[in-house]
């Protein structure tokens, strides 16, 4: 029985300064954190490319549209057509835009929709009420405001429990005021566009 114990006790020790399998038991551990910082990294820095893509083009429509006197359902296409441009090498498709000229009215200092064009997505209702910024609120002049919604889907990721990545609603405003004229007229609108 002591030649047992004394031998257990030989291997023990043996086994002790065998370290041959420990470089691929440390990989087995960590390879599963390496792939999760791999792809959440890839995952992150499209989210924040996206993301700044999304402000151009908001401020691109908004400027856009704010230097002309006058504009038509053909301009705002152009417009929308250098936004699928813009959001490349993304999916153009989750893209919904909002062009929008807002009267302040001269008593109550309430911004109102003036004219409204959209490109996949509702278009304000003709003299809705707008929330602003105070400081763009001076009566009795216009801004272009412009809106851009973004559905991101990254590459990867787990939502639910489920290997199917989330999808991430980004949004922009930008608001401008009109550069040639006191506002931008909309010629040849469709039927509800512009406001009486």
């Amino acid at each position: 029985m002591f030649k047992m114990i004394a031998f257990s006790m030989r291997r023990a020790r043996r086994l002790r300064g065998d370290t041959s399998g420990m470089a691929a038991i440390e990989f087995a551990v960590l390879f599963p954190l390496i792939l999760l910082i791999f792809f959440g990294t890839i995952g992150v820095s499209d989210g924040v490319a996206v993301d700044r893509k999304v402000t151009i083009l908001t401020r691109t429509l908004s400027d856009l549209i704010s230097q002309a006197a006058q504009i038509g359902p053909v301009d705002l296409s152009n417009a929308y057509a250098i936004g699928t441009v813009i959001m490349t090498p993304y999916a153009n498709g989750p893209i919904k835009a909002k062009v929008t000229q807002l009267y302040i009215d001269s008593s109550t200092s309430l911004p109102k929709v003036s004219w409204v064009s959209a490109y996949n997505d509702t278009p304000h209702a003709c003299n809705e009420t707008i929330t602003i910024p105070d400081g763009l609120k001076i009566p009795g002049t216009y801004l272009i405001m412009s809106e851009v919604k973004y559905a991101f889907k990254p590459a990867a990721g787990i939502s639910g429990g489920t290997f199917q990545p989330p999808t991430f609603n980004i949004s922009d405003q930008t608001f401008t005021r009109p550069r040639q004229s006191a506002s931008v007229q909309y010629n040849g609108a469709p039927a509800g566009a512009v406001c009486p």
